[in-house]
């Protein structure tokens, strides 16, 4: 009985809050939740998911990244609004901080979005890091999106990876097996997990003949899967309808082109040969888990 009950609380799907109850205690688990434009953020999949979630959750202010020798202005230009006299407002590059609650019995979220430093790395690096010790930020999640060979009529994969393997049985991560050029999603990533923090990326795939912004099947993968991490509850009804919407769109596009056609299709059948995770019982487990959570939210 008692290898019968172990078995079973293996395979209940848990998150990262459950790993870290027992570490944290006196007050509530703080998780670093990031994305940046540029490289790392196809489709601008990434940083669409930290504004919705800054959205729904209420999240209130907690600081910036503003250096001036982060940013390349001639790459990534400061923008100008006016008023009704024509007055302009400049608004220059920088990283934004946010400070969210997810419920009564969850974790508090510290949501950062932004630009990709042009410069300084390392520096900037560092600073994100200090300002999320001061939060008290007990976990790190980065989201990331990328261009791939993957048809827009599937699931878009997002894929949770960690150098941890303690996180990797939790989450159902994969070992992390890249190597070549990175962005800063990448070295924060890197630098986090070996200043001992809990850390985990999420990357979602981006069909590399959609790439323009926006890609909200892209961004609704990332979500689910943040739903499954941070073991919370979000709704994502309007933007499963926006990525609906964008489905059939590129249906009609891909309609007129008999190649971009031919080519989805080659696209569907090799992934349709795959194993998909849809079909595994984890993923199944981890689907009622959303709709256990969802009826004790109603």
């Amino acid at each position: 009985m008692a290898q019968d009950e172990k078995k079973d609380d293996r395979n209940h799907p848990r998150g990262l809050p459950d790993h870290l109850a027992g570490s944290v205690s006196g007050r509530r688990p703080v998780i670093l939740v990031a994305a940046f434009e540029g490289w790392n953020d196809a489709g601008e999949a990434a940083t669409d998911a930290i504004e919705l979630l800054r959205r729904q959750l209420g999240a209130s202010s907690a600081g910036s990244l503003t250096d001036g020798d982060y940013y390349d202005y001639q790459f990534t230009r400061p923008t100008v609004v006016r008023d009704a006299d024509g007055l302009g407002t400049l608004s220059w590059p920088q990283t934004r901080m946010y400070r969210a609650t997810t419920g009564p019995d969850g974790v508090d979220l510290l949501l950062v979005s932004g630009a990709e430093p042009s410069y300084r790395w390392q520096a900037f690096t560092a600073e994100l890091l200090t300002h999320a010790a001061e939060q008290n930020v007990d976990a790190v999640v980065m989201l990331g999106a990328l261009l791939a060979d993957v048809p827009h009529t599937r699931p878009l994969p997002a894929s949770p990876s960690s150098a941890d393997p303690e996180l990797r049985e939790l989450l159902g991560a994969r070992r992390p097996t890249y190597e070549g050029p990175t962005g800063i999603v990448g070295v924060i990533t890197d630098t986090a997990a070996r200043a001992g923090l809990p850390t985990v990326s999420v990357w979602a795939t981006v069909p590399h003949y959609v790439s323009q912004a926006p890609s909200p099947k892209a961004e609704l993968a990332l979500l689910r899967r943040l739903e499954d991490i941070l073991q919370l509850t979000i709704d994502l009804k309007p933007l499963a309808e926006d990525a609906q919407a964008w489905e059939r769109g590129v249906n009609e596009l891909a309609g007129e082109d008999p190649d971009v056609a031919a080519y989805v299709e080659q696209l569907e059948r090799a992934r349709d040969t795959e194993d998909l995770p849809e079909a595994t019982g984890e993923a199944i487990a981890r689907e009622f888990e959303r709709y256990l959570r969802r009826r004790r939210q109603d």
